[in-house]
């Protein structure tokens, strides 16, 4: 059995939807998938929406409601606004998760291009969890196995028996300014040299041509890390064209006048754009850089 958990809201299911629908299509032939949906009370609409996603592949399909209060200590962080709570459940999912031995836990803005298996069946060579680089290099610079906590596999027996739950929290407390990216910072200084590090096309992070944390022809998970994600109109989000492929696998497909106005209007609006955030894109050495490892000497 492969376990994947995500978070999310109301108005995020409709992306976990879309983040299950890219794993189930997929999956190999002999892949078990059990998936493990962290919420705050969403509605029977959209639980019955999720649930269709089981006619791509059939799976398990659980979810299961949060109660906030259990995260009051993090909620008084002062992060980027754009980080909501929910982000938070992965620092409990040893708790939240009682029965399982380990888990894939994937952020929303995410798709999958290939069966997630080799992923879960990674070996941690008694590390905790296993994350890929994270795309800021200022960061790296300073704690050079900084990950992403966009993708993560955690060994959760690991995680009940060293108690890692409570030395998040008490990192946390004693580290409230220090805090800058959410949970991702938590995770990176309490698990420090406890991470495996992946190959980067297991989270290739995503957000224009141009800025991304792999060249990479063959992405095996994209993650749109930008702050304008491909659900927003007029985003210059790279790999984009992705997520409207799995969206189309979802009940919420785009209808051909749809499709119109995503694929078409949607790509001349985002490139006029970019080109008013970034009117000297040419000049930049990484513009030619990302041209050459996509088109020229693609890997």
């Amino acid at each position: 059995m492969i376990n994947v958990c995500v978070s999310c809201s109301e108005e995020y299911s409709k992306y976990a939807g879309v983040l299950i629908a890219s794993i189930l299509s997929n999956a190999a032939d002999d892949d078990c998938l059990n998936f493990f949906i962290l919420n705050m009370n969403l509605s029977e609409l959209r639980k019955s929406e999720i649930l269709k996603l089981k006619n791509i592949k059939d799976c398990e399909i659980n979810f299961i409601s949060v109660n906030t209060n259990l995260f009051n200590e993090y909620k008084k962080i002062n992060t980027h606004s754009y980080i909501p709570i929910s982000s938070f459940f992965r620092l409990k999912l040893a708790s939240l998760l009682p029965d399982l031995d380990r888990v894939i836990y994937l952020d929303c803005d995410i798709v999958v291009n290939r069966s997630i298996a080799e992923l879960y069946n990674t070996d941690l060579n008694d590390n905790i969890a296993a994350a890929v680089l994270d795309i800021n290099k200022r960061k790296l610079k300073k704690f050079p196995t900084y990950v992403n906590s966009g993708v993560l596999l955690l060994d959760l027996n690991k995680i009940r028996k060293l108690n890692i739950e409570s030395e998040f929290l008490n990192w946390t407390k004693s580290n409230f300014d220090k805090i800058k990216t959410g949970d991702q910072d938590i995770i990176n200084e309490v698990l420090k040299n406890k991470i495996e590090i992946l190959d980067e096309r297991w989270n290739v992070q995503s957000s224009n041509f141009t800025n991304r944390s792999s060249y990479t022809s063959n992405p095996y998970v994209i993650h749109y890390v930008s702050k304008r994600k491909p659900w927003h109109f007029g985003s210059f989000s790279y790999h984009k064209n992705l997520y409207f492929k799995y969206l189309q696998l979802t009940p919420w497909a785009l209808s051909k006048k749809e499709k119109f106005h995503w694929y078409f209007v949607n790509n001349i609006v985002s490139f006029f754009k970019y080109l008013a955030y970034r009117p000297l894109f040419f000049l930049r050495p990484n513009f030619y850089k990302a041209l050459f490892y996509t088109y020229i000497k693609p890997y």
